[in-house]
């Protein structure tokens, strides 16, 4: 028989007080009727909490009716009734354990499929691996740009045929009225062919400015669509529409953008002060153990100008090594010098 579970109005206790005494009470008599446990001198109750408590420890299973004579009220083992109460409990706390089994197992059968679709691109982000596929997508994207192209280019001069295919994609843009920004390296100041494509874009509305150590490539049509490589030395490319992250690289390219040097008349604007900026960058990354293939990389320069660059700047320090060069750099406090920013002429010159 199933045995209801106490109220809970009864308090934390299956027992009271009054239902112990009576408890042993019929203990010390073995068998009694409810008529002569009324008449018990040590039990002082009422005769309605005498009748609670009767009912109480039936309902518990800690007293029965005899079974030749129903008025007489017996005890019952506490261990017996207490694991007739308990049955109960424990088959719904083994029903509840094998349902949570069942949802851990069902669930877990999902958590597969999730992995694997957090792991294919959304709409948001799409991987282009191959460079024509690459090439493709930005033609698409000028295409149905109508406001604003930022582009960061970093790598010193480009290829000419880069830039002749680039030229009529510009063009196009710009002939629209979409406004066109572009950073470079400052070594493209020293490149023919890009000095040409600056000069020739640049008369059309086209803006350019350099930095000395550029934050890596990017292109942005619009506030819509955002184009990273895939890989650090990779062809391929991320086209990412997450309007968050499409604003978060904007604001890197603005923040670079603003201490950047304009790059308009790239023949002759401030070749002397971006060469001395970055002999500057190269003596900071000397000391720093920069070498030389990774001083190119930063700064966009071929290997053979990166180490006519540190030869030319260890002949003028008079160092006969790269620590040398750097110990002697610290005692000029040519280490302590902040690159020049541009003054807000320059700034503005190319907006």
């Amino acid at each position: 028989m199933t045995l209801p579970l106490r109220s809970a109005s009864r308090g934390p206790s299956y027992l009271s007080e009054g239902e112990v005494a009576v408890y042993d009470c019929v203990l010390k008599y073995q068998q009694i009727t409810r008529e002569r446990l009324s008449t018990v001198p040590d039990l002082d109750l009422s005769e309605e909490q005498l009748d609670s408590a009767v009912g109480g420890l039936l309902e518990l299973g800690l007293l029965r009716a005899h079974t030749k004579d129903p008025a007489l009220l017996v005890p019952v083992d506490p261990d017996l009734a207490a694991a007739a109460l308990a049955a109960p409990i424990r088959a719904s706390l083994q029903e509840q354990r094998r349902h949570l089994n069942q949802i851990s197992v069902e669930f877990g059968r999902l958590r597969a499929h999730f992995l694997d679709g957090r792991r294919r691109p959304s709409d948001s982000i799409e991987i282009i691996p191959h460079l024509d596929e690459v090439r493709a997508a930005l033609n698409r994207a000028s295409d149905e740009c109508r406001g604003e192209v930022l582009s960061s280019q970093p790598g010193g001069g480009r290829a000419p045929e880069v830039l002749q295919e680039a030229m009529s994609r510009d063009t196009a843009l710009l002939a629209r009225g979409v406004r066109m920004r572009t950073l470079y390296h400052h070594t493209a100041r020293f490149n023919a062919p890009s000095q040409a494509y600056v000069a020739v874009l640049s008369g059309l509305g086209a803006e350019y400015r350099t930095v000395h150590d550029p934050f890596g490539r990017l292109i942005v049509f619009d506030r819509d669509l955002a184009f990273i490589p895939e890989e650090e030395d990779g062809l391929g490319a991320v086209a990412v529409r997450e309007p968050s992250i499409v604003g978060y690289l904007r604001s890197v390219f603005e923040n670079a953008w603003a201490h950047a040097r304009p790059f308009s008349d790239a023949a002759a604007d401030g070749l002397e002060a971006v060469a001395k900026e970055l002999d500057g960058t190269i003596l900071r990354l000397l000391a720093a153990g920069y070498k030389d293939e990774a001083i190119g990389r930063r700064l966009g320069m071929s290997l053979r100008t990166t180490r006519k660059h540190v030869a030319d700047i260890m002949d003028s320090l008079g160092a006969v090594s790269r620590f040398q060069a750097g110990v002697l750099a610290a005692r000029a406090g040519l280490l302590d010098q902040e690159d020049e920013e541009p003054g807000a002429d320059e700034r503005g010159a190319g907006r």
